[in-house]
């Protein structure tokens, strides 16, 4: 699960089991965690006096115990339910807090095939290129759900597009850009496979396939337009003595090294 500092410093005996993804929480801060981590699996089987028993018990917090057994009394939402865990807590921030409930919010007017695509997405923003493919794999691969437009898969093809991309599998990249562009005509979805291409291919194949095609090539000049806005800003950013700097250092390390 990772490393956790410890606000609360009772750490149950007997772990909690969330069963649906076969995992043992110890601590308040362990199940804060898991509930953050896995917005998109907020439902009704949250709600359980089992919990309840646990916090109060293993954890001994037994006024956030009593509070959440009043709100499954109450019939409350699995979200309000969830917050009141995370707000008891003293873990996060009212800042925080806001967040975490505007994406359950989000999340409570989607469907199935939405919230896959959220956890997805999130897998995808820390870095987990290769579990976040698994998923977007999945969606396209069953029967489609008939109240999403085409744009909506042509999205998960593009974002299937840049996770093989961030793995330096541009063949591949290419491939999902390809059916990206296809389904939801984006513009940048083109850019995307024409340098998924260009990063992927041999010099011949690329000159070949861009020859004679004027979207390609329009498309193209565009991107290197990008290209060079993109290092003139970098430019910017880089003040004159930082930029001295570096070339000190790197005549530094070129004489220690005996490269001049």
């Amino acid at each position: 699960m990772g490393s956790l500092i410890l606000c609360h410093k009772k750490k149950a005996k007997q772990p909690y089991e969330i069963t649906r993804i076969h995992i043992r929480i110890y601590t308040i801060e362990e199940l804060c965690y898991y509930i953050c981590n896995n917005l998109y699996l907020i439902d009704y089987t949250i709600m359980n006096t089992q919990l309840c028993d646990w916090i109060e018990q293993e954890l001994e917090l037994k006024a956030l115990a009593e509070r959440l057994r009043q709100e499954i009394t109450q019939s409350c939402s699995a979200e309000q339910f969830v917050l009141t865990i995370l707000k008891e807590s003293t873990i996060y921030g009212q800042a925080d807090i806001n967040k975490i409930q505007s994406i359950l919010e989000q999340l409570q007017n989607q469907n199935e095939v939405e919230r896959e695509k959220y956890k997805a997405d999130s897998l995808l923003k820390s870095g987990e290129y290769a579990s976040a493919i698994l998923v977007y794999q999945a969606i396209v691969s069953r029967e489609w759900d008939d109240s999403l437009d085409k744009a909506f898969y042509g999205r998960i093809y593009g974002c299937l597009g840049t996770a093989y991309g961030r793995l330096f599998l541009y063949e591949e990249a290419a491939k999902m850009y390809q059916e990206a562009y296809r389904l939801c005509e984006e513009p940048q979805m083109l850019k995307a496979y024409i340098y998924s291409c260009y990063r992927g291919m041999q010099d011949e194949k690329f000159v070949k396939m861009m020859s004679g095609n004027p979207a390609y090539l329009s498309t193209a000049s565009l991107l290197k337009e990008d290209v060079k806005r993109i290092r003139r800003e970098i430019d910017m950013d880089i003040s004159k003595e930082q930029l001295d700097q570096w070339k000190k250092e790197y005549r530094r390390i070129d004489k220690n090294h005996g490269i001049c």
